[in-house]
């Protein structure tokens, strides 16, 4: 089918310009030949030497032309040292077994392990009866749900998987905050063994548990019910409590001298663990790995984009957080000291 869209292409006397790929004219024209040609007049051609990655993945005519008019361009374009654009708000990738984005699945698929990782080492190193160990292991799983929906996502770009990306992403974002919150304000439950005495009915507790999961219904409830999806406003919701989330954890890593907050519940607020330090170093690689979305560039080969290295970039990450989630949960700290 490939000569399909060579052919359809130089058809198209324009050549492509800055404009953006989906809305360029030799785009349209080649996506509407190819429909003409491919989906209407041989349809049944298609059909049948269409493989099965494909079919499961939900490729359509239409897509199968969207894909081979934006490699045609593409080709194009790098053969004469045109810019390459993006499509539908998308780079050029090669598919592979009907993924759109290969690498990002790849990567996602990685950062899910990660976290299994980190749920398994939770539940091997901390004690049952600590106070934080509940919201630690579903923090794991929220985070793997990300994940998961990501890799789906970037296998196929449809409007449910998107949404589900999103809302699965916001979803571990604004529960990383709240048991920060709920882990540097001392407002666990009550537990066995000489841990804190503080009780999850108290009000504190209440309204902040309140407070988080109504964000995130309304969160959810205003992306899905406006007309189209409000992307700014889900990028600030993300980068609001993701930064708050980021500050709280600075202010655990200041030197003792400082005295914001009171680290353990039995020991004075100077009180500084040794390794206090690497909450401020994962603040640095968490704004260093979220800066490579800013500097965007056209994949390499089709296949390696700013993005996929993003989602890359924080599988070693959520392995160094874990390693510090068990570290803090295994300090002396958290036990009453006996007179």
């Amino acid at each position: 089918m490939r000569i399909w869209y060579t052919l359809l292409l130089l058809c198209v006397p324009s050549l492509v310009l800055a404009s953006a790929g989906d809305r360029a004219e030799n785009y349209r024209n080649c996506v509407s030949k190819c429909e003409s040609r491919v989906c209407k007049d041989n349809w049944n051609a298609w059909a049948d030497t269409v493989p099965l990655p494909m079919r499961l993945t939900r490729w359509t005519c239409s897509d199968d032309c969207k894909y081979g008019c934006m490699h045609a361009i593409t080709d194009h374009a790098e053969q004469n040292a045109l810019p390459v654009e993006q499509y539908h708000g998308k780079w050029p990738f090669w598919r592979l077994a009907g993924m759109q984005e290969p690498a990002s699945v790849a990567f996602s698929l990685l950062n899910l392990l990660a976290h299994y990782r980190g749920l398994r080492r939770i539940q091997r190193n901390i004690p049952q009866n600590h106070p934080m160990k509940g919201y630690y292991r579903r923090f794991a799983f929220v985070s793997m749900n990300a994940w998961a929906w990501s890799s789906v996502f970037h296998t196929r770009d449809l409007p449910t998987t998107e949404k589900m990306d999103y809302f699965s992403a916001a979803l571990a974002i604004l529960y990383a905050l709240y048991y920060t919150v709920v882990r540097l304000f001392h407002l666990y439950k009550s537990e066995a063994g000489g841990y804190e005495v503080r009780r999850s009915s108290s009000l504190p507790y209440i309204v902040w548990s309140c407070l988080c999961s109504f964000a995130y219904l309304v969160h959810v409830s205003y992306l899905s019910l406006l007309p189209r999806f409000d992307y700014t406003y889900n990028i600030a919701f993300n980068l609001t409590a993701g930064m708050i989330h980021n500050l709280l954890w600075l202010a655990y890593s200041l030197p003792s001298s400082v005295l914001l907050l009171r680290r353990f519940p039995h020991r004075p607020r100077s009180y500084r663990p040794p390794y206090a330090s690497s909450t401020a170093l994962f603040v640095m690689l968490t704004i260093f790995a979220t800066s490579l979305e800013l500097f965007d560039f056209p994949p390499w080969g089709r296949i390696i984009d700013a993005h996929s290295l993003w989602h890359l970039s924080t599988v070693p990450i959520a392995i160094f957080w874990y390693e510090f989630l068990i570290s803090d949960a295994l300090d002396a700290g958290w036990k009453v000291e006996k007179s």
